[in-house]
């Protein structure tokens, strides 16, 4: 299953990179304008929004537009998906939080766990944690997902007529 799936790579980490080929003085701007590449309505306004960027920013700070780039594609999946996903798909922060959690208090009773206590300790960290996760939006477009209908799913509804 995994060597068919897109890769969606993470807004808040590749925010972060980009940025750290900056100065200080350009990140507010240029963090404004990554914004708004992500918060685009549609995947046509995200490339637009990215190559104006790169106009922007290319002769000065060559080296932060080369690294947005090179990950467009893999940036911009999530415009494949309903639109309720896409709040869930632009980032990776909520399952890091959950992994860090986990390897936090695993690091911590480094040495006094047995395989099958480390799984169990594993176990109910993650049950803990989920009772603060978001739920999901747009549960109900998952069937859509698996049946391959992607981005914003268009209904076109037929005119009523009165007679």
């Amino acid at each position: 299953v995994f060597p068919g799936t897109r890769h969606q790579r993470c807004w808040v980490h590749k925010t972060v990179n980009v940025l750290d080929k900056v100065p200080l003085s350009v990140q507010a701007a240029m963090k404004k304008d990554l914004r708004e590449v992500y918060w685009a309505p549609n995947r046509a306004s995200a490339e637009a929004a990215i190559d104006v960027f790169a106009e922007k920013y290319r002769a000065k700070y060559g080296r932060a537009v080369e690294c947005l780039i090179k990950d467009r594609d893999a940036l911009l999946a999530f415009y494949d998906f309903p639109a309720e996903h896409w709040d869930h798909l632009r980032t990776s922060n909520p399952i890091e939080s959950v992994f860090a959690t986990v390897r936090h208090r695993t690091v911590r009773t480094k040495g006094s766990l047995s395989p099958t206590t480390a799984k169990l300790m594993v176990f109910k960290l993650v049950v803990a944690a989920s009772r603060t996760w978001r739920r999901l939006k747009g549960t109900n477009q998952l069937p859509k997902v698996i049946a391959g209908v992607d981005g914003i799913e268009v209904i076109h509804v037929p005119a009523n007529h009165a007679a």
